[in-house]
């Protein structure tokens, strides 16, 4: 990782990042943890090594019973390096299989399975309290970060951003898939989370919409509410 010029000692520091998809999660946590020198953790793609495990392995993703049964089985193993995220699956590097459609259709109903939440939400923990105990700090990304998985984080941020913003940024992330065909799945997205409980707004988070703002206007703004948390004097990163 890069090298810390920050005032900021990351070493009991979590930033919980929850929010929309499409709306910069990933990128502006990828790059606060980097300049802030802590480790990451993407909480969306232990969901859609799940899924994928679930697809591979015949289990009916709309059968709440089955996904339940063998969420205990797959193993799911996170590289937490800003830089080069990864995720392993079995052993095996799923960094690829886990974007494809197949899994873009199944991530929502087997997310919504208590039985796999709490299995990740424990494995999110225990990626966390490895993060602290290395003192390093940890930047956790995804949904119901603030609410069921850190809730006592030291900063805690909602990210959201107009819905044809975020169409137009996973479209371009997708390597031009049509925008409206994503607003589309974004928005259906949207509504499963918010019958499901899964995109609820943490207690005390900071509301950030990204829509008028650059990725360096995004993570500047949150390193300097990360500062600002931890009583250090802000340094407008980047400047």
């Amino acid at each position: 990782m890069s090298s810390n010029n920050s005032t900021l000692d990351p070493a009991s520091i979590v930033i919980a990042v929850d929010g929309t998809s499409g709306s910069g999660k990933s990128s502006t946590s990828r790059g606060v943890a980097d300049r802030l020198g802590m480790r990451y953790l993407d909480t969306g793609a232990m969901y859609r090594a799940m899924s994928w495990w679930m697809l591979s392995n015949g289990v009916d993703v709309h059968d709440t019973d089955a996904v339940a049964a063998a969420a205990g089985k797959p193993v799911i193993t996170s590289g937490t390096d800003p830089l080069g995220p990864t995720i392993a699956l079995d052993g095996a590097d799923v960094s690829v299989e886990i974007r494809s459609d197949k899994v873009n259709g199944a991530v929502s109903p087997v997310a919504t399975v208590p039985e796999v939440r709490a299995r990740l939400v424990s494995l999110q923990q225990e990626e966390i309290a490895r993060a602290l105990a290395a003192g390093t700090g940890i930047v956790v990304e995804g949904r119901d970060i603030g609410t069921a998985v850190w809730p006592q984080a030291a900063v805690k941020l909602y990210v959201t951003a107009d819905p044809a913003a975020r169409a137009a940024r996973r479209a371009a992330e997708e390597g031009g898939t049509d925008a409206d065909a994503v607003r589309v799945s974004l928005e259906s997205r949207d509504k499963i989370d918010s019958t499901k409980g899964g995109a609820a707004v943490p207690e005390g988070a900071t509301h950030l919409d990204t829509t008028p703002y650059t990725l360096e206007e995004v993570i500047a703004q949150v390193i300097e509410i990360v500062q600002t948390a931890a009583g250090a004097t802000p340094d407008k990163a980047g400047e």
